[in-house]
């Protein structure tokens, strides 16, 4: 098969490391990919947004399967695209990747359905919004419905931080049209968890879990960003709690969005509270997460585009999922100053310790070829280093040790990714 692979970052660098060690593909291609993805498959100079150039690439090369990656283009319509073209593709269509694309549609969904989250209201306008907080109960949650590159989330512990906040994302629109509308909801405290699964519009295969760590700065510190790390499995994420979001969550909400007429295929995230009342939804994804994905498919033991062709033919009921009984640690390396101001373009150096070490792995997040040909940073999130380990102690030294092994001047990385495993 010839595969395609929308998309440049480090999930799309762990997506092409996995489909490439399937037998079925032959030839593997990525647009626009970057200097880790540029290893391992053909990067293409088609911009993610580009579906005209994408659909046109692929009915020229005769692609097979087109797998798209970023929430941007799901969000807008690429896998309508390649279908409307007659072309393969995986991943949600734009009426059913509404699922990421609105907040205020995910909220509602889940209150028509009972699928347990967060009380909420839904704001249009910044007055409406400014007066309902006069008498709210601190904190509070404000969420820019929109794509927000996983950062349109605002904490706010007390009234003047919310009021300031809802300028931040209506007034003076930090996110862009992301913030026209918001939603208000109720803070909720407890264990947070990510759990990634497959979905043929009727059938749902869930994934190992994994927990993310949002914050720029130790101790879940500084500003939100898209990830600074992740481990997987969660020790938090029980029998008992996994048994309770099967019975009211994870197939109620496959359920949910067929009898709303947006069946969905591909990926959904369900973003979990562990909360002292039981599992609540955060929030969903409409496709793999970001780094998880980068702890999740290096302990997946399936071929993973035998699954993708499953859930678009809709025989994902036929797949048996496995992962293996281990551990992984991601550590993000980063520009420092990121997510707001930083440099790029400085080389990287010691990637090669990557080859020879059977449970360590490196995806590329933001890195490019200079013009004579050596790897340099070319964004905020780099690098995220991936190791295993047959328990989360292990993986999460392991993944610490293999971060020393990479220099570039502006290193940044948090320091305490998988801490709160040392409390179970």
């Amino acid at each position: 098969m010839k595969v395609l692979i929308i998309g440049g970052g480090g999930r799309e660098h762990a997506i092409a490391w996995k489909a490439a060690q399937s037998p079925k593909v032959g030839k593997l291609y990525c647009a626009p990919g970057n200097a880790g993805i540029a290893e391992i498959a053909e990067c293409v100079d088609i911009g993610v947004m580009d579906f005209d150039k994408q659909v046109a690439f692929a009915r020229e090369k005769e692609i097979d399967l087109t797998i798209v990656g970023p929430d941007d283009p799901l969000v807008a319509g690429a896998v309508d695209a390649f279908e409307a073209a007659g072309l393969k593709v995986f991943g949600p269509n734009k009426n059913a990747a509404l699922l990421e694309g609105s907040k205020s549609f995910s909220k509602d969904l889940m209150k028509k359905y009972g699928i347990p989250t967060a009380a909420y209201e839904t704001f249009d306008s910044p007055e409406a919004a400014l007066n309902y907080l006069e008498t709210a109960e601190m904190p509070i949650v404000l969420k820019a419905d929109g794509l927000a590159l996983g950062k349109g989330v605002l904490i706010c512990s007390t009234r003047e931080e919310a009021i300031e906040g809802v300028k931040t994302l209506m007034l003076d629109r930090q996110f862009g049209s992301a913030g026209d509308r918001i939603v208000i909801e109720e803070f909720m405290t407890g264990r947070e968890v990510s759990v990634l699964s497959f979905v043929d519009g009727t059938t749902i295969k869930i994934m190992t879990s994994a927990q993310d760590h949002k914050r720029a700065k130790d101790g879940d510190q500084g500003l939100n960003t898209g990830g600074m790390g992740t481990f997987s499995p969660s020790p938090f994420y029980t029998e008992e709690v996994d048994e309770f979001c099967r019975n009211y969550i994870y197939q109620a909400t496959v359920d949910a969005m067929k009898a709303e007429g947006r069946e969905f295929k591909g990926i959904i995230f369900f973003g979990l509270m562990l909360t002292e009342k039981g599992p609540r939804v955060l929030e969903y994804n409409a496709r793999f997460g970001d780094p998880e994905t980068q702890v999740v498919l290096p302990r997946m033991k399936n071929d993973i585009v035998e699954v993708f062709l499953a859930c678009i033919d809709g025989t994902l009921d036929q797949i048996d999922l496995q992962f293996d009984d281990n551990a992984a640690v991601c550590v993000v390396l980063a520009s420092d100053g990121y997510p707001e101001h930083y440099e790029k373009g400085y080389p990287i150096t010691g990637l090669e310790a990557f080859e020879d070490n059977d449970g360590y792995f490196v995806f590329h997040a933001g890195s490019k070829l200079d013009s004579d040909g050596n790897i340099v940073t070319n964004g905020g999130r780099v690098l995220g280093v991936t190791a295993t380990g047959s328990d989360l102690k292990e993986a999460r030294a392991n993944a610490y040790q293999a971060a020393e092994w990479v220099s570039f001047e502006n290193k940044y990385m948090r320091h305490d990714i998988g801490k709160a495993i040392d409390e179970v």
